[in-house]
């Protein structure tokens, strides 16, 4: 099996965001157990089942689960997007990932964004990318959350942007009505059932794409396709690691 390693440019920019000054023994190598972590992402293997190159796996998984739990994962996508993020032009959607087995039972009954929709027991990861269709702000519902309902909390976190791209499935007064008092315009085709013709910018339009690529490119990860994590917590931090390696490092 072929092994991951950070390349030098993705460590340099990782590593000034690195916790410092912890309590308790000092940390082995941050740049072998990261590369660990992300090596399990990417072939979508057990934790125990983690190459012993990287480490022992009770290591590399403590930390992604330690780490997830403080939301460090979400903070390093957050500080490498508002790096370089260029959110002119908003596109919001969402994809749908198979919960298996292994997801179910997480202790104190509390949901984990796990619901049933129409392809089963799913998870729902919500999308927003910029112009150039980098994802930057992600967030989790049930796969029965529709996505209408789900955008306004995630459009929170959208900044300044000038257009908000979206399919039907966003069509809702509401929601253009938010991104028009945030100084964008809406992008979004009229349902069928519209009494009124809808008008957006078809050109422009065409640029959504790029968001069902984005789709595409995150789910290479076999722990991003499907979801194993019984944890929310941990699902949403193993998105925010790959989405930072795909496209921000």
């Amino acid at each position: 099996m072929a092994l991951f390693w950070l390349s030098d440019d993705a460590w340099a920019a990782i590593e000034p965001h690195l916790p410092k000054n912890q309590p308790g023994a000092r940390r082995v190598d941050d740049r072998r157990v990261i590369s660990g972590i992300l090596h399990v992402l990417k072939v979508g293997c057990r934790w125990c089942d983690c190459p012993a190159e990287y480490g022992p796996s009770t290591t590399v998984y403590n930390r992604f689960n330690r780490w997830s739990h403080r939301g460090f994962w979400l903070k390093l996508l957050n500080a490498l997007a508002d790096a370089g993020a260029v959110t002119k032009s908003t596109a919001i959607d969402s994809t749908y990932v198979k919960a298996q087995r292994a997801a179910f039972g997480a202790k104190g009954g509390v949901p984990h964004a796990i619901g049933r929709s129409r392809g089963g027991w799913t998870t729902k990861v919500h999308v927003l990318t910029d112009v150039i269709g980098r994802p930057y702000a992600l967030m989790l519902t049930p796969g029965n959350v529709s996505d209408v309902k789900a955008a306004p909390a995630l459009l929170e976190r959208a900044g300044r942007m000038r257009y908000l791209l979206g399919e039907k499935g966003y069509d809702a007064d509401r929601l253009r009505r938010l991104a028009r008092d945030a100084g964008a315009v809406p992008v979004i085709p009229g349902r069928r059932n519209r009494k009124r013709v809808i008008r957006y910018d078809k050109q422009r339009y065409a640029g959504r794409h790029l968001i069902e690529n984005a789709f595409c490119r995150l789910k290479d990860f076999r722990r991003v396709a499907t979801r194993y994590d019984k944890l929310a917590v941990n699902f949403l931090s193993g998105v925010a690691l790959a989405t930072a390696l795909a496209f921000w490092l």
